[in-house]
């Protein structure tokens, strides 16, 4: 079992107030995933259910339990950073088991316990190495196994693929996505990257400035974004967001539109454009356009097309597509 339920929690440095007031249930199995801007608070959150921050105030249960005032080693969690935080002395095989071997663990299950996590890893060829004879992406899956053999409640990821180059991050959220089916754990991971979210979540719960905007699965922020800051930070290229008043759309104040949700001529349409700038990238193009009506637009069409700079082409939004938003920048259903 590792479920988490959190009430009003607040956290607070001094006068600032980074978290205000969170309320948050994770059911045991999830993958939940905590988005949004630089010092939003997601890391700060998740260092409070790990209680390695003490909360101003307010309740954190894990399995029905308050853990609150309990110290972060019995509480159940398990933590991977971004840093890795192996010891360079020890190798993979004792860095792994160490948790285990300070818990007063027999030598016979620590080891029973690593095998299996190094055997999901594929970490066997590397038991006798230490850390500097390892690629960051195997420093990483190190990392992982040694919460693994601990079996903990909680999995708690701190932006742990932030290290790593391109291509092994995405090998690396595969096996993180393979593990998460395999142990049916519960997992709760920070993140700043969008395709991480979008692709590993159950759960996407968007934070900004202490507070949560929209808590939903991935494609239900993408497509039903609660508010224009959610719209606007959920997807990449982002959705454009268009002063409404420019399109007669009388109470409104604000119209979505995604930037595939739109078509191009070179003939006719709605909006009269001209290409500033175009980005080529294979199964997609981006274009970025200046509409006299509807400002600065991004266009994305699927594969390859050839549009130039200073082009003139018109824009025609998908009506039933669009997302419209009121004065209190939230959406109207």
């Amino acid at each position: 079992m590792g479920s988490l339920n959190l009430k009003s929690i607040r956290k607070a440095f001094g006068n600032h107030e980074v978290l205000k007031g969170i309320d948050l249930e994770v059911k045991d199995g999830e993958f939940v995933i905590f988005v949004g801007p630089s010092g939003c608070g997601k890391s700060t959150l998740l260092r409070v259910i790990a209680g390695l921050e003490d909360a101003t105030s307010g309740s954190v249960q894990i399995d029905g339990q308050e853990v609150v005032n309990t110290p972060p080693a019995k509480r159940g969690i398990a933590m991977v950073f971004q840093s890795y935080a192996l010891y360079p002395h020890l190798t993979v095989k004792d860095n792994m088991g160490l948790g285990l071997k300070q818990m007063g663990a027999p030598k016979a299950e620590v080891d029973a316990k690593v095998a299996k996590a190094s055997g999901m890893l594929s970490l066997e060829p590397y038991l006798a190495r230490r850390p500097a004879e390892l690629s960051g992406g195997q420093r990483q899956r190190v990392a992982i196994g040694r919460a693994i053999v601990r079996e903990p409640k909680l999995f708690l990821f701190d932006e742990p693929l932030s290290n790593l180059d391109a291509a092994l991050r995405v090998n690396t959220r595969l096996e993180i996505a393979r593990l998460h089916r395999s142990l049916k754990a519960t997992m709760i991971y920070v993140t700043h990257d969008q395709v991480e979210a979008m692709t590993l979540a159950d759960k996407i719960v968007v934070l900004n400035a202490g507070q949560i905007e929209q808590i939903g699965s991935p494609m239900e922020l993408y497509n039903k974004p609660a508010n224009t800051f959610v719209a606007g930070f959920i997807g990449s290229p982002q959705m454009n967001l268009i002063e409404a008043g420019r399109l007669g759309e009388g109470q409104v104040k604000t119209i979505g539109i995604r930037p595939e949700h739109i078509k191009l001529s070179r003939d006719n349409g709605d909006w009269k454009s001209k290409v500033i700038h175009v980005e080529h990238l294979g199964a997609d193009t981006i274009l970025y356009l200046e509409t006299e009506i509807a400002g600065l637009l991004t266009v994305r069409l699927f594969g390859e097309h050839r549009y130039d700079v200073d082009d003139i082409v018109y824009a025609s939004p998908d009506k039933a597509a669009m997302h419209r938003f009121g004065a209190d920048d939230r959406v109207l259903r």
